[in-house]
């Protein structure tokens, strides 16, 4: 009985300082979570609204019948609401501050201006110019970004429709009118936060080179002793802010503890 009891006092003891001895061991601590670095790489849609203005007065020019300058006058275009969608692609290298993408943009534009005629029968005949109903544009566009905070510069094509009119009070002849699409340049830049992985929010600026003249010949029977009405117009302004819904969010660039 005493032999009993003294090995279960022995195996009792032997248990308590191994318990013991493992309560003494430091608990090692979980490893650090791993967020991904932002990413400006991807593909998104977005819209925009804003403004647009002319940079300068368009501008007239009568030719009598043989061609001489018969003279020049020039009046204001009124600015214009614009609003629209993107559609683009982004890649930004790993490890790498430089963004570089690619954007369509097509939206609503109108900058009309009008004026009377100051040498033909002042009051009687109109010159008037209008810059749109539309305008696209493609561009390449290269950005710098500090994580979810990005600047850039873009540039490329704009396509615009442009229309210049002369009317008059005739009823054979009312008015005359061409109309063509302008491919001309554009460039610009602006700056760009991601408040989310996908979403992202934009203020732009930028300049379309429109630089384009009509030539609007008379038609029909009207006595005029005018033969053509060349309307100048220069370039637009543009500012508007907008919002890009990245599809993928934001693919992680590199670890970051």
């Amino acid at each position: 009985m005493k032999t009993f009891l003294l090995g279960t006092v022995a195996a009792i003891a032997i248990v308590g300082t191994a318990t013991a001895a493992d309560m003494r061991m430091p608990v090692k601590a979980p490893p650090p979570v791993i967020a991904p670095a932002f990413s400006w790489t991807g593909c998104y849609i977005g819209g925009y609204v804003g403004g647009a203005w002319a940079a300068d007065d368009a501008t007239t020019y009568a030719y009598d019948l043989v061609g001489v300058p018969y003279g020049g006058y020039s009046y204001k275009l009124d600015s214009s609401f614009i609003g629209g969608g993107t559609l683009g692609c982004n890649y930004q290298p790993v490890g790498s501050p430089f963004v570089l993408g690619l954007e369509g943009e097509i939206g609503y534009m109108s900058l009309e201006g009008t004026a009377y005629d100051p040498f033909l029968a002042p009051g009687l005949y109109s010159s008037s110019t209008k810059i749109g109903d539309w305008y696209a544009m493609i561009t390449g566009r290269l950005g710098y970004s500090w994580d979810r905070a990005m600047v850039y510069v873009k540039g490329g094509v704009a396509f615009v429709d442009v229309e210049s009119t002369f009317t008059t009070p005739f009823a054979l002849a009312p008015a005359f009118s061409v109309s063509d699409t302008v491919a001309t340049w554009t460039v610009g830049g602006g700056i760009e936060w991601a408040f989310d992985m996908n979403w992202s929010i934009k203020a732009e600026y930028m300049y379309i080179a429109i630089d384009e003249g009509h030539s609007v010949s008379q038609s029909g029977f009207t006595f005029l002793p005018v033969s053509r009405w060349d309307h100048d117009i220069s370039g637009i302004h543009t500012a508007k802010v907008g919002l890009n819904y990245r599809f993928g969010g934001g693919a992680p660039l590199v670890a970051r503890y």
